[in-house]
């Protein structure tokens, strides 16, 4: 039986909340005859009351405002669960009616991406909300009193998804509920009179974990060297990312001036997102980052085929800038489209994705990937210890860099391993060896009978 809680429903506090079971005895008798039924369990037995098995099992009782009890039979625990719900908030907003019952969704979506913009939050994620708003959620519930949702539109709203033609992923859809669940706790947070548990347990469809794509360092090599036919301007973005393990707007937002060339550094201080300066990603992001000299030499090689202006940085000033604030105000990007301008992810997509098929990859291979490899090959190198490995890879948390690196699938396959050896065969146990060997003459049925 479900636990009883306890609501006020109209000044009786005496009447529990809870769905009633109408098949089964609250207080049974067994001394007196009761026997148990077949619906409940050895440890929880039920037994049955005059009502078994007819009609439909649970009931939602309550109180209503007028002190009148009011009662309704359901099919499931659950959808009597939600029937009580929506009942008990109906009677608290006509108790206290709330200066937000006539507004719509609509208003508090506005008031979302408002606030967000206002205190400078991620553009990308922003636009990401703006989307979800615009394209599916507004759509579906714009109009509607925000203080009439009940647990049921949420789950109705993933139904909603599910059917709407062009949404293919399940990925997709987790990701617009998620935006569907911000809502619902920004308009909690606004004192609008939801259901508590108005997003709680909603079923979503099982998403694929991404799979991430182990690049050898010949498959690396081999998207470069397809890179350089397709558009050899963009070439050196693959060994930013594989030898440095910048991420993609990282590598769009790299200046001249932030490459030390005799100390053979890179200044990590800003990022590009639709060809504007942003701050990175994390704190973490931020760093002034040591290279090995391959990187360095096609750098260089890149700047001397693409000239452009250059600021020279001293050994002395590499320090790192601080965290929030972007870099120079003149562009002195290394890499720019065929304008001098930044380069666009709508452009490099493009290129890349032709670059991935004339390179052989998988199909799903990311640049991100490119920071996997990164990481990857630094851990298993066995020359820098793991938290080395997350500082040089700019993890904000230790468990991405181990996630990433402690199980590389191409070099594990290098690996010998010889530790169960050491540990089984140590020098002065030929007596255990002997008997290892003796005890596999024979088969488990002949052990059994002797």
């Amino acid at each position: 039986m479900q636990q009883q809680q306890f609501r006020s429903t109209g000044g009786d506090l005496s009447k529990p909340t809870e769905p009633f079971d109408r098949w089964h005895k609250r207080y049974p008798k067994p001394e007196r005859g009761d026997v148990p039924c077949r619906c409940g369990t050895r440890k929880r037995p039920l037994y049955p009351s005059a009502d078994h098995g007819r009609g439909r099992r649970w009931q939602a009782r309550y109180t209503g405002i007028d002190g009148k009890e009011r009662r309704a039979c359901l099919a499931t625990w659950q959808e009597a669960r939600d029937f009580l719900d929506a009942a008990l908030t109906d009677i608290d907003r006509q108790r206290s009616p709330s200066a937000h019952d006539g507004m719509r969704v609509e208003f508090y979506a506005a008031q979302i991406i408002e606030r967000k913009r206002k205190r400078k939050k991620n553009a990308n994620t922003i636009d990401a909300y703006d989307g979800h708003f615009r394209n599916h959620i507004l759509p579906y519930a714009g109009k509607r009193r925000a203080g009439s949702l009940s647990r049921r539109d949420s789950a109705s709203f993933v139904d909603y998804l599910l059917d709407k033609p062009g949404i293919n992923s399940p990925r997709t859809v987790v990701q617009i509920f998620k935006t569907w669940r911000i809502l619902m706790h920004y308009m909690l947070d606004e004192d609008v009179p939801l259901p508590s548990n108005i997003v709680a347990r909603i079923e979503l469809p099982k998403v694929t974990p991404r799979v991430k794509v182990a690049l050898s360092s010949g498959q690396v090599a081999a998207v470069a060297a397809a890179m350089q036919q397709v558009a050899p301007r963009y070439e050196v973005l693959i060994w930013l990312g594989a030898c440095a393990g910048l991420r993609q707007g990282e590598a769009f937002g790299l200046r001249r001036s932030q490459v030390v060339w005799d100390a053979r550094l890179l200044r990590i201080v800003e990022q590009r997102q639709r060809g504007k300066a942003v701050p990175l990603k994390t704190r973490a992001s931020y760093a002034t980052l040591p290279v090995d000299h391959f990187l360095i030499d096609q750098l260089a090689q890149h700047v001397a085929r693409f000239p452009g202006r250059s600021t020279a940085v001293g050994h002395g000033e590499r320090g790192g800038q601080e965290a929030g604030r972007v870099g120079a105000t003149d562009e002195e990007l290394i890499v720019t489209n065929r304008s001098g301008r930044p380069v666009l992810p709508s452009d490099f997509y493009r290129r890349w994705r032709s670059a991935v098929l004339q390179a052989g990859l998988p199909e799903r291979t990311r640049f991100h990937d490119l920071k996997h490899f990164y990481t990857s090959t630094l851990g298993s190198s066995g020359k820098h210890d793991p938290k080395t490995v997350q500082a040089l890879s700019r993890h904000a948390e230790f468990s991405e860099t181990w996630d990433t690196y402690a199980h590389p699938p191409l070099a594990a396959e290098e690996v010998t391993v010889t530790v169960f050896g050491a540990a089984f065969w140590q020098p002065g146990e030929a007596v255990f060896a002997a008997s290892f060997r003796a005890g596999s003459s024979h088969s488990p049925v002949d052990a059994d009978d002797s």
